[in-house]
């Protein structure tokens, strides 16, 4: 009778375990729609608030300018370019916050102190029970606050690369239903538009991309300014080749199908060949671990029996 008590408690709990794991994707891509509608609605919001705001902002930035010092200037331009590059980043990882990159310079300011600190308490307590010589202190110190002031940026540019990669694998497929919209007769915008939406459910990274940039692209004035944006928060890659090659066909009178058939064929050629790059780097990779795994299992399979025969004789 307790057998089959736990016998029918397993099988229910395999029951719910596979019913959940069948609706999980379900609820998922739910989900990844909403966020996504909602990206695009706060963009939208946005830009309308900015329209509404941007001649105020263009005559405070005026007086700002005409009653700022020299020496003031040259300090406000340094460290708007400072701001302006770690706000690229913030973008291209995928942080949408206005005052990310104002939290990113603070942190890579600060962490360095703290990294320090904690180095100088270790030295502490280590010299008590073993005599450090000064120089060994002073380059731990110094390699404690490399590390700080360098930590930030490796794990921005870690979701950077992460981003790009998603957006590469996806971008030739998405313009390819892009291209077909394109020569149906929909216009750039609504075509980008409904590419988004489809795709949300596969790649959210670039269905959120392709939102803003349908969002840009019929509030902004300037569609040269839409596509510049886009190529900024995407970083590089196809997305930034993608906004190249339309800007350009804008700027000469091409046609747009004709570029997005070109860029389309070449995106798919680089895919393929970093398909082929990856799998031609496979067998190196794999020499150690066969080396340290497969081998010491594969003698003792063969020499085991020997080994254990000639021990008995």
């Amino acid at each position: 009778m307790e057998d089959s008590l736990l016998l029918t408690i397993f099988a229910s709990l395999g029951a719910a375990l596979s019913f959940a794991a069948l609706a999980y994707p379900l609820l998922q891509k739910s989900d990844k729609k909403e966020r996504y509608k909602s990206i695009i609605e706060k963009r939208r919001k946005d830009l309308m608030q900015q329209a509404r705001e941007g001649q105020k902002i263009s005559k405070e930035e005026n007086v700002s300018a005409r009653d700022s010092m020299a020496l003031h200037y040259k300090f406000q331009s340094l460290a708007g370019k400072m701001g302006e590059r770690a706000r690229d980043k913030m973008l291209q990882a995928g942080i949408r916050n206005p005052k990310a990159h104002i939290k990113f310079l603070m942190i890579r300011a600060f962490l360095p102190l703290v990294f320090i600190g904690l180095a100088f308490l270790f030295l502490m307590a280590a010299s008590k029970e073993n005599e450090i010589s000064a120089v060994t202190q002073i380059l731990i110190l110094i390699f404690s606050g490399l590390v700080g002031f360098k930590l930030p940026d490796i794990l921005v540019k870690n979701m950077i690369l992460k981003r790009q990669q998603e957006l590469n694998l996806s971008f030739p497929d998405s313009l390819d239903m892009m291209l077909i919209c394109v020569q149906g007769g929909i216009g750039l915008e609504q075509a980008i538009e409904r590419v988004a939406s489809e795709i949300s459910e596969h790649s959210e990274t670039l269905a959120e991309e392709l939102g803003i940039l349908s969002a840009e692209m019929a509030m902004l004035n300037d569609r040269r300014q839409a596509l510049q944006d886009f190529a900024r928060r995407v970083g590089s890659g196809a997305g930034k080749s993608f906004a190249t090659a339309l800007i350009q066909a804008e700027q000469y009178g091409t046609s747009v199908s004709q570029a997005m058939r070109v860029m389309a064929d070449e995106l798919r050629d680089m895919r393929m060949a970093e398909a082929e790059r990856k799998a031609a780097s496979l067998p190196p990779k794999l020499t150690v671990p066969m080396i340290l795994f497969f081998l010491p299992a594969l003698f003792i399979i063969i020499l085991g029996p020997a080994g254990i025969a000639a021990s008995n004789l």
